[in-house]
C-alpha cells in the first residue's frame, strides 16, 4: 500500500471531539491496523500531524446487545440478521508531532493515511539526534507497520549512556521476553556505533552458558536475520576483546578448575591463551567485603554491622589471615565467659557464625585461604581484574553456578570496585562503564529496608550518570525492584508479562491497550520507553549475533 493511499477519515462527534492530544478516525472496510501504527493527517496552516494508534473499536447503530439478539430472529445463529446494522471500525490516535508545531485539533472529515518513514523519524525525534554534538544514534530495533513498512528505530546515546540521562531496565517473563538477547543487541549496537568512545562493558552471566560464547559468531543466522541486522545499520558480529572470569572450583582439573556451564575444553583453552581466569576470595584480600555476603540477611538492629566493624578494626582480629582463623576467632566470641563483649550479645555472634560458616564451608571453592601459584588453577582476584579494565574491553563475570549469597558478594564486589575507581579518578579507567545484570530484583528488592548492595546500587543509579557508570538491568517482574532504582532508569523496556503484573502501580500511567498488549507480545517484540520518544513504541529486533546454546 502506498503511503499516500487513504485509509479513513477523521471523525469528530459531540461525545468524542478531537483535541490537541488525540483524534478519532473511521477506517475503510478493507484496512487492517494495529496499536502502535503511525498515521498522518492534515492540519491547520498546511501542516501535518502524526499520531500513533492507541485504541481500535468496532461500533454499530445498535443500542444494545438485546437489539442485536432480536435482529437475529431472537437468537437464531443460523440466520442472517433481519435488521442489518450499520457499523464501522474506528481508531483513536494519540498526537505525537506536528511538522509546523501547530497543535490545533484535527478537523472532522480530514483524510487519514499511514505515516511515511520520514514522518515517523521526525515524530519520534530521531532526526533531532545531533551527532555533531557528541550524540550517537544507537539502533533499538525496528517498527513493523500494518502496511508492511519497516522503520529502523534509534535511541539517543546521550539519554542511554549519558550525560543527559542513563540506565536501562528490561522486564518480562523469562524465556518469552528475550530480555538478555535484547540487552546484548543494544550492547552490540553501542560497541559498533561508539567504537571511538572510551567505553567498556561488564556482563554478568546468571543462567547456564547464555553469555559464555559471546566472542564467537552465531553460525545459524539466516539471510533474513542478517538483513534485519543490516536494516538497523549493524553487522551481526560477535563481541571483541572479551575476557571471561569463572568462579574457582576445587578438585576439578578436567574442567579447568572452573565452576561453570562453559564446556571444559573451552575453559582450558581460554586459560591457556589468557582470555579467562578463575576468581577466588581470601580473607586477607577481601575482609571488607563480608557485608556483601550477608546482604540478603535482615539486620534490623544492625548487629551484623557491629560485628563486621569489630572484625575489620578490632585488635583481637589483627592476627587473622584466612577464613579458618576467622571462624575460629568468631567461635571464641560465641563461648560464654571466654571473651567479654558488652556491645554485641553472644546470641548475635552465634547467629553470625552460623550464617558465615554455612556460606564459607559449603562453597565449592570460591573461598580460599590463599591464592595458588599453579597456572592450571589460574587464581585471580576479581576486583584486581576489574581495576585493570580498559576502553573497548568486554568482561564476562560468570556467577550462574554460585549460591545466592555468593552471587551477592561477586556482584557487589564489581560495582563497588567500579564506583571506587570512578570516585577516586583512577587513571586509564574508561570514561563510561556499562554493567549488565539480570535478576536485578535479587540485589535491589522492593521489600528490603537496608542492604549493602542496595545502598551501592542507589548510589550508582542516582550518581552514576555523572560518574560514567551505566546500569543495564533486567528482571522478570518490574514490580519486584526497588522504586528508587527503577525510577532512575531513563530507558525502560517491557517484554511479555502477565495480567497480575500489569495490575501493579508500575503500569499505572501506561495506556490500558498498551499494557494489555504486554500480556500477548510475541517473542522478539518489546515495548520501549525512551526520553527521546513522545510515546511508547513497539519494536522488534533480530536474533543474537553470538553463539547460542544448542538447546535454544
Amino acid at each position: 500500500m502506498a503511503h499516500s493511499e487513504l485509509i479513513g477519515k477523521v471523525s469528530a462527534t459531540q461525545r468524542s471531539p478531537t483535541s490537541a492530544d488525540e483524534f478519532s478516525f473511521w477506517l475503510r472496510d478493507d484496512i487492517v491496523i494495529a496499536p502502535f501504527d503511525m498515521v498522518a493527517v492534515g492540519n491547520a496552516n498546511d501542516s501535518i500531524t502524526i499520531g500513533v494508534i492507541r485504541e481500535i473499536y468496532h461500533t454499530t447503530d445498535s443500542e444494545n446487545h438485546i437489539a442485536n439478539y432480536v435482529s437475529h430472529d431472537f437468537g437464531s445463529v443460523d440466520l442472517e440478521a433481519t435488521t442489518p446494522r450499520l457499523g464501522t471500525v474506528y481508531a483513536i490516535a494519540e498526537v505525537l508531532y506536528n511538522d509546523k508545531e501547530v497543535y490545533m485539533p484535527v478537523r472532522d472529515g480530514i483524510s487519514v493515511r499511514f505515516a511515511s518513514e520520514t514522518e515517523i523519524r521526525s515524530a519520534l525525534g530521531i532526526d533531532n539526534i545531533d551527532e555533531s554534538k557528541g550524540h550517537t544514534k544507537i539502533p533499538a530495533g525496528y517498527l513493523m507497520m500494518s502496511n508492511d513498512t519497516t522503520v529502523p528505530i534509534f535511541l539517543d546515546s546521550a539519554f542511554l549512556v549519558g550525560p543527559e540521562g542513563a540506565h536501562l531496565n528490561i522486564s518480562g517473563i523469562s524465556g518469552l521476553a528475550t530480555k538478555t538477547s535484547y540487552a546484548m543487541f543494544l550492547l552490540q549496537g553501542i560497541a559498533q556505533k561508539m567504537k571511538k568512545s572510551s567505553l567498556a562493558t561488564i556482563i554478568f552471566n546468571v543462567k547456564g552458558d547464555d553469555l559464555l560464547y559471546i566472542d564467537q559468531a552465531n553460525q545459524d543466522l539466516s539471510d533474513s536475520v542478517v538483513k534485519n541486522w543490516q536494516k538497523c545499520g549493524l553487522e551481526p558480529l560477535p563481541f571483541e576483546n572479551v575476557k571471561y572470569y569463572f568462579p574457582f572450583k576445587e578438585g576439578a582439573p578436567s574442567k579447568g578448575y572452573a565452576n561453570t556451564w562453559c564446556a571444559p575444553e573451552e575453559v582450558v583453552e581460554r586459560i591457556k591463551n589468557g582470555s579467562a581466569k578463575n576468581y577466588i576470595y581470601t580473607f586477607d584480600h577481601d575482609a571488607e567485603k563480608i557485608d556483601l555476603l550477608l546482604s540478603t540477611v535482615e539486620d534490623p538492629n544492625f548487629t551484623i554491622d557491629s560485628i563486621l566493624s569489630e572484625i575489620t578494626s578490632s585488635s583481637a582480629f589483627n592476627a587473622v589471615d584466612d577464613w579458618d582463623e576467622l571462624l575460629a576467632h568468631v567461635d571464641a566470641h560465641c563461648q560464654k565467659g571466654q571473651i567479654s563483649d558488652k556491645t554485641t550479645p553472644i546470641q548475635s555472634w552465634r547467629r553470625f557464625k552460623r550464617l558465615l560458616g554455612t556460606i564459607v564451608r559449603s562453597s565449592s571453592g570460591l573461598f580460599q585461604n590463599a591464592p595458588s601459584q599453579s597456572p592450571e588453577k589460574a587464581h585471580t582476584f576479581l576486583s584486581d581484574c576489574i581495576e585493570g579494565i580498559k576502553p573497548g574491553d568486554t568482561i564476562v563475570v560468570d556467577i550462574a553456578e554460585l549460591a545466592e549469597q555468593e552471587k551477592c558478594l561477586v556482584f557487589g564486589d564489581v560495582i563497588r570496585t567500579i564506583y571506587r575507581m570512578k570516585t577516586e579518578g583512577t587513571q586509564d579507567c574508561p570514561s563510561r562503564v556499562i554493567i549488565f545484570v539480570d535478576e536485578l530484583n535479587k540485589y535491589a528488592p522492593d521489600n528490603i529496608r537496608n542492604s549493602p548492595i542496595l545502598g551501592d546500587l542507589l548510589e550508582i543509579t542516582e550518581r552514576g550518570r555523572s560518574l560514567g557508570i551505566i546500569l543495564f538491568s533486567a528482571e522478570q517482574f518490574r514490580s519486584a525492584v526497588h522504586s528508587r532504582v527503577k525510577g532512575n532508569c531513563g530507558t525502560n523496556i517491557y517484554g511479555r508479562t502477565n495480567a497480575s503484573e500489569i495490575a501493579t502501580s508500575d503500569y499505572r500511567y501506561i495506556p490500558k491497550t498498551y499494557a494489555n498488549m504486554m500480556t500477548r507480545l510475541n517473542k522478539g517484540n518489546l515495548i520501549i520507553q525512551h526520553p527521546l520518544f513522545r510515546s511508547l513504541m513497539k519494536i522488534a529486533f533480530p536474533l543474537p549475533s553470538y553463539k547460542q546454546q544448542k538447546n535454544k
